[in-house]
């Protein structure tokens, strides 16, 4: 059987925010950065670097162009509803980072919740059984966007 590339859902996120530079500006968009300038001195990129990968979330409906001045325009970049649908993704990434990069003082920020201040843990749960499920508990099946499901 030949794989089709397209029906990997990592593989087409990968081709959008699959990019340090991309990942990092996503990240500092979580913190509350918005315009360019600021995108810029707090990842030391490149100017033109930063204008791509801006635009490139810009055409893919991550981020949204909002004008905050007009002469000269300028604009800053909010995240849209499926930009902050990859939260869970960046998170994702730090607890990586946090539990095989971290020297032995430990990570180097703690999220927390907003309303009562105590840490937050990342973790899969099941609706139907209410249990928390670890990777050895997780298998995938086709899908109804998967090519190996007859459409009706």
């Amino acid at each position: 059987m030949s794989r089709n590339r397209s029906a990997c859902s990592i593989e087409r996120t990968l081709s959008i925010i699959g990019e340090r530079w991309t990942l990092l500006i996503l990240r500092d968009a979580f913190r509350g950065v918005h315009r360019f300038d600021h995108f810029c001195s707090d990842l030391g990129i490149a100017r033109n670097l930063l204008a791509n990968r801006l635009q490139k979330l810009v055409d893919h409906d991550i981020f949204e162009k909002r004008l905050y001045q007009a002469r000269p325009r300028r604009y800053e970049y909010w995240l849209t509803p499926k930009g902050v649908d990859l939260s869970p993704a960046l998170v994702a990434l730090m607890r990586w980072g946090d539990k095989h990069l971290s020297d032995t003082a430990g990570p180097p920020l703690v999220l927390t919740h907003v309303d009562c201040g105590e840490p937050l843990h990342q973790e899969f749960v099941c609706r139907s059984c209410n249990v928390t499920v670890t990777p050895g508990g997780i298998r995938s099946r086709p899908g109804p966007g998967s090519p190996l499901v007859e459409s009706k």
